[in-house]
C-alpha cells in the first residue's frame, strides 16, 4: 500500500523512487494509448511513442514547476504529446505524414491551440481517466460501505438520503465517506488534476 502524504507529482519531483514511476506510468500509459492512437499511428509504433512520451516526463518532471493554474500539468503533458508526435511524423517526411491521411499536422495544430475542441477533449478525458484510475488505487484503503457510499453519491449523482437508505447508513455516515476519499483522492492528485 503506498502512501498519501504526499502527491504522486510531489514525490516524482523531490523523492523520485522506481515504485512511483511504476504508478505515474500505469496511470497515463492507457490515456496516452488512446491519444496516440488517433494521429494513424501503428501499434507497434504507438509503444514506442508512449515510452519516448514517459521518458521526456521522466527527465523533464524534476525540473517541473506547477503555476499553481488550473490544468498546469495536464496542459505541459500535452505539450509534449504533441511535440513527440510532430517528431515521429517528421522522421516520416511528408510521404509518411500523407500516408496518414495528410491531415496530420493540422490535426496536431488544433489540438495544440488550448481553445480548439480537441483541447477541451483532452481536458475532459484527461481528468475523467485520472480521476478513475486514483479512485482505483486508492479504495482499498477503505471499507466497502465507504467505497459504495462514495461511488453513488459522487460518481452516479445519486442523492444523499436515497445513498444512505440503500446502504443503511446514517445521513452523516454517508457525507463522512465522501469527505475521506475525496480527501485521499486530492492529496494523491495534487498538481495531476484541479
Amino acid at each position: 500500500m503506498f502512501e498519501t502524504s504526499h502527491s504522486l507529482i510531489d514525490q516524482l519531483c523531490h523523492e523520485s523512487d522506481a515504485a512511483s514511476w511504476e504508478r505515474l506510468v500505469a496511470l497515463y500509459s492507457p490515456l496516452l494509448r488512446g491519444w496516440i492512437d488517433r494521429y494513424d499511428v501503428q501499434a507497434s509504433d504507438a509503444d514506442d511513442l508512449i515510452q519516448d512520451v514517459l521518458m521526456v516526463l521522466m527527465r523533464e518532471l524534476p525540473s517541473f514547476r506547477h503555476s499553481q493554474q488550473p490544468g498546469a500539468f495536464r496542459s505541459w503533458l500535452k505539450r509534449i504529446v504533441i511535440n513527440r508526435l510532430r517528431n515521429f511524423w517528421r522522421a516520416r517526411g511528408r510521404d509518411g505524414a500523407a500516408a496518414a491521411g495528410g491531415d496530420v499536422m493540422r490535426r496536431l495544430d488544433e489540438f495544440e491551440d488550448d481553445r480548439s475542441r480537441l483541447s477541451g477533449i483532452w481536458q475532459q478525458e484527461h481528468d475523467q481517466h485520472l480521476t478513475r484510475r486514483l479512485l482505483e488505487m486508492i479504495e482499498p484503503r477503505f471499507t466497502p460501505s465507504t467505497r459504495q457510499a462514495f461511488r453513488r453519491l459522487v460518481l452516479d449523482g445519486a442523492d444523499a438520503d436515497d445513498v444512505a437508505a440503500e446502504l443503511g447508513m446514517s445521513l452523516n455516515a454517508v457525507f463522512t465517506a465522501k469527505s475521506r476519499v475525496l480527501r485521499e483522492l486530492r492529496a494523491i492528485g495534487k498538481g495531476l488534476l484541479d
